[in-house]
């Protein structure tokens, strides 16, 4: 019962109580800051430039700590370049994240 109640919280908007993991209040729709996702320490700049110009190497991939897929890359030249070019397109657009799941930091 304590937990239930401890994971309520009162939109900022309208007042009304909703669960502390809820994405949108559900009287008003405005969004729960609260549960807002977290972002990387690892900034999203220097992951682009690191997978431009030294992508086939993983650079990038060792910068955001995926250093397991980092050496994979090394080994195979960014799996013949198709895989770095892949990662480039995924930090542009912005669904490229670091070890821990978290998106890039803008």
């Amino acid at each position: 019962m304590t937990e239930a109640v401890a994971s309520l919280i009162f939109c900022a908007t309208c007042g009304e109580k909703m669960a502390s993991s809820a994405a949108a209040c559900p009287k008003c729709g405005a969004p729960n800051s609260a549960a807002a996702g977290k972002v990387s320490k690892k900034e999203w700049l220097p992951t682009l430039l690191l997978c431009f110009f030294l992508g086939v190497f993983g650079f990038h991939r060792f910068y955001v700590g995926k250093v397991g897929t980092g050496v994979l890359q090394l080994l195979t030249l960014g799996g013949f370049g198709i895989w770095s070019f892949i990662d480039f397109i995924m930090i542009i657009i912005g669904n490229f994240k670091d070890a821990e799941g978290l998106p890039l930091k803008r």
